[in-house]
C-alpha cells in the first residue's frame, strides 16, 4: 500500500502530465466536468475540475459528489502515474472503477 504523500504526487503527477496534452486537444475532449478519485484503501479522495486547462483546483478535501467519479487502489495509482499501467488496461480489468456519463466517458477515452 502506497502512503498518502506518494498518492498525492501520482496525482499531481497525472495532473500535469494531462496539463503536457496540446491545448487543441484538451479543448477538444475535455468538458468542464468536477473528478474525483477515491483511493480505496487508504480512505482519501482527492477532486479537482477538469477543463480545456488541464486539471485544477486538486485538492484532498474531495466530495464524492463529481460528475466524473474514480476509484482505484494506491498501488495501481502510483502505476497508473508512472506508465506501468494503462488506463484502457486498468480500466479492462476492473483496477480502475469510472462513474460518468456515456458522452464523458468518450470524451475521456479519447483523450487517455
Amino acid at each position: 500500500m502506497a502512503t498518502p504523500r506518494e498518492v498525492e504526487t501520482a496525482v499531481r503527477s497525472l495532473a500535469l502530465r494531462l496539463a503536457e496534452v496540446e491545448p487543441g486537444i484538451r479543448r477538444r475532449y475535455c468538458a468542464d466536468r468536477t473528478v474525483s478519485c477515491r483511493v480505496s484503501d487508504l480512505g482519501v479522495v482527492w477532486s479537482g475540475r477538469l477543463s480545456d486547462d488541464g486539471l485544477c483546483d486538486l485538492t484532498s478535501a474531495g466530495a464524492e459528489r463529481a460528475q466524473v467519479r474514480l476509484a482505484v487502489s494506491s498501488d495501481d495509482l502510483l502505476a497508473l502515474s508512472d506508465g506501468r499501467l494503462a488506463v484502457p488496461s486498468a480500466w479492462a480489468t476492473g483496477r480502475l472503477r469510472v462513474q460518468a456519463n456515456p458522452m464523458d466517458l468518450l470524451r475521456l477515452r479519447s483523450l487517455l
